[in-house]
């Protein structure tokens, strides 16, 4: 409610209107003047009062037909209506209630019946301004409240979906906005990892089924753990096998070096997990293909089921040496041999001929990392 507060006096007698507006004036209110029942409408809407002294016989509308039409006004959810009349018909008082008036006043007013009927209904109305403003802000806030959960929601959706492709640091970082969006198609350079187990299909012809998906649920386990330790962008699985790359959807300035690393973890990790499974009749082994080259990268799939997928000659010829690879070798494309320089420790196995390819392809066995 504003200050000082805004009374509309409505009364077709001048020495009514004067006495009542110097008295309220007095007292320190704002104080607008009707003469009639249509001007009393026009003026309520025009100023919106915080209280109306309403005097019920008026020319055009009476004051009971003026309080209906303005409680049933929406743009007067509560303005307190004070009745003001020079009869004590108890009808008139019955009907002006009715109609939706909150207190009443007979004429000749009291001065001090006048202050204290006006405080009393202005408390009121404050206080009723008070709790529609606070449910307003309520509602506000619940809105809010509701947008930011629906807001998260959607980030923990998006961030689960990402984490199905990327480490959880690189998926906090897309979703922050730190890197542009992965699953538009774009055209970068990559280094690839594949890795499958050797001597899984044999294994898998024989074994019971609860037995290979225990080896498979442990291989994953390890080879993941690796995966998330060097930041890696998992592409897929599939069964034994899995495709790995680095430098997408975040550009890092050593990919190969990561690359390396983590595939030298994972044989040593397989190493422990073979030496596991010898026990129990299974001889398997890990083979590792590694290669650099320009990819096209993006969403593959259709609305519903996604995939992240990398297409290039470059995951073919990864694909292809870790097919070449032999139980515990890491086979590397001449590219990623020269960029690692001094990092790796390699051995050349000559010139392969790997399918899709129309040349023999250079390719090196890494034995171990000097750094």
């Amino acid at each position: 409610m504003r200050s000082p507060a805004r009374i509309l006096v409505a009364d077709d007698t001048p020495a009514n209107v004067r006495m009542l507006e110097t008295r309220l004036r007095h007292d320190g209110y704002d104080v607008v003047v009707a003469r009639d029942g249509e001007e009393t409408l026009a003026t309520a809407r025009a100023t919106h009062p915080d209280l109306i002294l309403l005097d019920i016989m008026m020319p055009k509308l009476d004051g009971i037909e003026v309080c209906r039409r303005l409680k049933r006004d929406p743009a007067f959810p509560f303005t307190p209506i004070i009745m003001v009349t020079a009869m004590s018909d108890t009808k008139d008082l019955v009907a002006g209630f009715d109609a939706g008036g909150d207190d009443y006043l007979t004429k000749p007013v009291d001065h001090q019946a006048l202050a204290a009927r006006v405080r009393s209904m202005l408390r009121i109305k404050a206080l009723h301004d008070t709790v529609q403003a606070q449910a307003q802000e309520l509602a506000q806030w619940n809105a809010t409240l509701e947008a930011r959960v629906a807001s998260q929601l959607a980030e923990l959706e998006r961030i689960g979906r990402l984490r199905r492709f990327f480490s959880p640091q690189v998926a906090d970082l897309i979703v922050r906005g730190d890197a542009a969006d992965p699953l538009a198609s774009h055209r970068r350079e990559v280094t690839v990892v594949f890795v499958d187990i050797r001597g899984f299909t044999a294994f898998a012809e024989t074994a019971e089924p609860e037995e290979v998906m225990k080896v498979l649920r442990d291989y994953h386990a390890h080879m993941g753990e690796q995966v998330l330790a060097y930041e890696g962008t998992l592409e897929r699985f599939t069964g034994d096998g899995m495709m790995i790359f680095f430098n997408d959807p975040v550009i890092v300035p050593n990919p190969i070096e990561r690359a390396l690393r983590m595939t030298v973890a994972m044989r040593e990790a397989m190493e422990n997990l073979a030496a596991q499974w010898r026990r129990l009749g299974f001889e398997l082994h890990v083979g590792v293909g590694v290669a650099q080259g320009y990819a096209t990268i993006g969403a593959i799939g259709f609305e519903g089921r996604l995939d992240y997928g990398a297409i290039g000659s470059v995951t073919n010829l990864a694909a292809r040496l870790c097919a070449e690879a032999r139980p515990g070798q890491i086979l590397i494309s001449q590219r990623v041999h020269a960029d690692a320089g001094a990092l790796v420790d390699a051995e050349p196995v000559g010139e392969l001929q790997l399918k899709g390819f129309q040349r023999p392809i250079p390719a090196y066995s890494v034995r171990r990392l000097k750094g």
